[in-house]
């Protein structure tokens, strides 16, 4: 069985708890993910999707139509609009395991933690697809070699 591991991305972006939402709308504007976590002492804290952003940011934020409310949500801390406690994986967790966490859960991505609790990278559901659609390529060319 595939583990979790083989297939995560390890390349992880992290902000700390108090980033300002103006600095994490800033950073979503220059990646192409969809999700951020949020450290507490090297620990995983939160996670913010560009979803969470857009929800919490004011639409007249940064535009002629803005007031001072408007202004001061992009002054909140990445602590004010965080998921906690977000759902996790491990390592060493298999794909399927994966696959469930998503359904059962309903999230888009899985911060994947290494045994002693530090992130090791992030598994979205692209990178499940991803692996399907390589399973499932290499038995489509075994089955032409037969």
């Amino acid at each position: 069985m595939v583990t979790v591991e083989k297939i995560m991305s390890p390349h992880v972006l992290s902000v700390d708890m108090d980033v300002t939402l103006k600095e994490i709308r800033e950073i979503f504007e220059h990646v192409s993910f969809h999700h951020i976590l949020v450290l507490d002492n090297e620990r995983l804290a939160g996670i913010i999707s560009d979803r969470d952003l857009l929800k919490a940011v004011s639409p007249y934020a940064s535009t002629q139509s803005e007031r001072p409310r408007d202004a001061a949500t992009l002054r909140k801390r990445a602590h004010q609009f965080m998921t906690r406690k977000p759902v996790s994986i491990g390592v060493d967790s298999n794909v399927l395991e994966a696959i469930r966490s998503f359904i059962d859960h309903k999230v888009s991505c899985l911060p994947v933690l290494s045994e002693d609790g530090s992130v090791a990278g992030i598994l979205t559901w692209r990178d499940i697809l991803q692996a399907i659609a390589a399973t499932v390529e290499k038995a489509h060319v075994n089955e032409q070699k037969v």
